[in-house]
């Protein structure tokens, strides 16, 4: 299936993330914040990624908006998941280059069908 990096600060989540991911075949990788987040997606180049708004230092729509617009990874696309769930965040996210807003916690169904609509799976 697909590569995905998670850049989520949350242990929790990323334990919960990770193994509904891996459970539906895809692989992950994961970063805690945003700027480790944005190398290790610079140097692995995943299929897809899954971002936390509420990361130490650069905020989810910082690291976005530097993703979608680097050359590199601009074509990776990445899928916010946020507790934020106001209309506002939503528009703002997607207007950061994000291809989808979920809001956490997330349907394991809905998100492995979007991650797989995305990745062509």
């Amino acid at each position: 299936m697909a590569r995905i990096l998670l850049i989520e600060d949350s242990p929790t989540d990323v334990a919960v993330l990770t193994q509904m991911l891996e459970k539906n075949g895809h692989e992950v990788l994961s970063s805690g914040s945003a700027e480790e987040g944005i190398e290790v997606c610079k140097r692995e180049l995943p299929d897809l990624v899954l971002m936390d708004v509420v990361l130490p230092g650069m905020n989810g729509f910082q690291a976005t908006r530097a993703l979608s617009r680097d050359a590199a990874t601009g074509k990776i696309p990445v899928v916010i998941v946020s507790t934020k769930n106001m209309d506002a965040d939503r528009a703002w996210g997607m207007r950061q280059g994000a291809r989808d807003y979920i809001v956490k916690p997330p349907d394991a169904e809905a998100l492995v069908a979007r991650i797989n609509e995305l990745v062509g799976g």
